[in-house]
């Protein structure tokens, strides 16, 4: 399977983009607006992974030829770009592809980091709007970058996934827990995804807040 990574090169793409390099065979395609960034990004987790005589398959290319290629496209952008990219690579998106959104939408003030979801409810309900005819899968919106990244970081957290269609969202699911130490657990229909992307700013105030909680993730018992 080819999952694609648009945004690849940034946090949460670079930290999905070695996982799944590392613990599957799946191909992973790292995605940007500048095809020259993608590839230089794609080179340093080649050479990441060699380096851990890891065998994998990652290659670099502009989102859209990314999204062509793609059986599972990851909006791993900024929230504020997450509906324009989609409607950037549309011509690339069939219905048997799956979206999946991890962005979450939120501001900072005095007190802390605060959810300020779309008016559409959550960022992923916005992408399912922007692509009506594909499905679309909200995850590891609550996964903490730095500690995707790392990979001598050993993962023990859960991601939870909403959905309207259950064999995307399965499939979702599936790849999730293909990543060593992530757990997958169904949250739900797609409407409810704004509670799952408003634990994020909690997360980050827990962290901010209290010694040792650095890159902090979420276990459900």
């Amino acid at each position: 399977m080819e999952i694609a990574l648009l945004g690849g090169t940034g946090d949460i793409g670079e930290g999905l983009a070695l996982r799944w390099a590392r613990d599957t065979d799946h191909t992973v395609v790292v995605g940007s607006r500048d095809s020259e960034k993608a590839t230089h990004r794609a080179d340093d987790y080649r050479t990441l992974l060699d380096e851990r005589g890891v065998e994998h398959d990652v290659i670099g290319v502009d989102n859209e030829t990314a999204t062509e290629r793609a059986d599972v496209v990851v909006l791993s952008v900024p929230p504020e770009y997450a509906v324009s990219t989609v409607e950037t690579v549309s011509n690339g998106l069939t219905s048997d592809d799956v979206l999946v959104s991890p962005a979450v939408s939120m501001d900072r003030d005095g007190a802390g980091f605060h959810a300020t979801p779309p008016e559409d409810g959550s960022v992923a309900q916005a992408v399912a709007g922007a692509a009506p005819d594909v499905p679309v899968v909200g995850a590891f919106q609550n996964l903490a970058a730095g500690a995707l990244s790392d990979l001598d970081t050993e993962l023990r957290t859960d991601t939870v996934v909403t959905g309207d269609d259950p064999e995307a969202t399965a499939l979702v699911r599936s790849l999730a827990e293909e990543i060593d130490g992530l757990r997958a657990l169904d949250g739900g229909p797609l409407a409810v995804t704004a509670l799952v992307e408003s634990v994020t700013p909690l997360l980050i105030n827990l962290a901010m807040n209290n010694e040792g909680m650095h890159d902090l993730g979420v276990r459900f018992q």
